[in-house]
């Protein structure tokens, strides 16, 4: 054989076997809000699973996240993106951002979770925003601790109960939003009147509601605050002495709390859809779903994820917590905390 066509032959060939090598590991982008927070075991496991690693882009509050989504809409700055939610989800899906993905895993999600009929957003986790009242206070006094919303318009309840400014903080309009679900457009603004005449306090946001004003957790006089379903366990949990018991507990009657749920989704434009449908998944499944509690302090999804022990015992769930849709929440969330604002901080 003709050496020059031998070498041209292996060098041929030696391409060809390079061309079948192995492939540069895929890298996805997560974007996600600034809260997120999950346990570096988990997102290893999922690459050890599949071999594509996962950075996190942190990027504000849920509504900035959002808007840079948005604006990078066709050329996203991530691959998939977590942590949308309820109040939000109609604004996401109204700028069509997603990529519709219908996970085998949704088999496992609860459907009351699932609000997109398209599968573009898939719900991942959810908490609910509550009334949470100091045990000990009310032990000693001889007035029952509240059982539903309209205890605190009662004149017994006066001058007990903060509440945060909906219009800067999430627990805050979430509240706004269980008053508006529960009592209908016609009723919230006249609770709200009962209220403020109740001496109800504002503040502009949880931290310095919980922390600052609620006698359950601070030096503060006010024993019900507005906070989550899920600060009973964590008071457990963070106790600087072991406790058996929490000191505060959460009122879940019907239609008392306000529920949002977290949702994720593929980003329209991404380079890798495959690989992102197979990290939903995996967010999606029990290994995931498991680590959400104790690093969020929020419930997962999957019916089928195990509670930690701390959650289990310590926490309630509401069985009707009040429901606004998305679409009502976009069309009127601000008209109704410039109302909220024009009777309570007038």
């Amino acid at each position: 054989m003709n050496r020059k066509l031998l070498m041209i032959g292996i060098s041929l060939l030696l391409l060809a076997i390079a061309a079948c090598g192995p492939a540069e590991p895929v890298s996805l982008t997560l974007m996600t809000h600034d809260s997120f927070e999950i346990g570096e075991d988990t997102i290893n496991a999922f690459t050890e699973e599949t071999g594509i690693q996962v950075e996190i882009l942190k990027s504000g509050d849920g509504g900035e996240m959002l808007n840079k989504a948005i604006l990078a809409k066709g050329d996203p700055l991530a691959d998939v993106l977590f942590g949308v939610d309820n109040t939000f989800l109609s604004r996401a899906l109204e700028n069509d951002i997603f990529i519709a993905y219908d996970s085998p895993a949704l088999a496992n999600i609860d459907a009351s979770l699932q609000l997109d009929n398209q599968n573009r957003a898939l719900p991942v986790d959810y908490g609910d925003v509550c009334l949470n009242y100091d045990k000990a206070w009310f032990a000693e006094s001889d007035l029952e601790p509240p059982t539903g919303l309209e205890d605190l318009a009662d004149p017994a309840y006066a001058g007990l109960t903060v509440v945060e400014n909906p219009a800067t903080s999430t627990p805050g309009l979430a509240f706004l939003l269980a008053t508006v679900g529960h009592f209908g457009e016609d009723g919230y603004i006249g609770y709200w009147e009962e209220l403020v005449a109740n001496d109800v306090l504002v503040t502009n946001g949880w931290e310095e509601a919980y922390w600052g004003e609620f006698s359950g957790a601070s030096d503060g006089t006010r024993p019900i605050v507005v906070s989550y379903a899920s600060s009973p366990p964590a008071e457990v949990l963070f106790a600087a002495e072991p406790i058996d018991e929490a000191p505060t507990a959460a009122v879940v009657g019907d239609g008392s709390c306000f529920r949002q749920i977290e949702f994720i989704g593929i980003l329209e434009g991404t380079d890798h859809e495959e690989e992102a449908q197979q990290l939903i998944d995996f967010m999606l499944g029990t290994t995931f779903q498991e680590d959400i509690p104790l690093n969020m302090f929020v419930y997962p999804a999957n019916s089928n994820a195990v509670l930690p022990d701390v959650f289990a015992e310590h926490s309630l769930i509401p069985d009707n917590p009040a429901t606004v849709s998305p679409s009502d929440i976009i069309e009127n969330r601000e008209s109704w905390i410039d109302a909220w604002t024009s009777i309570v901080l007038r």
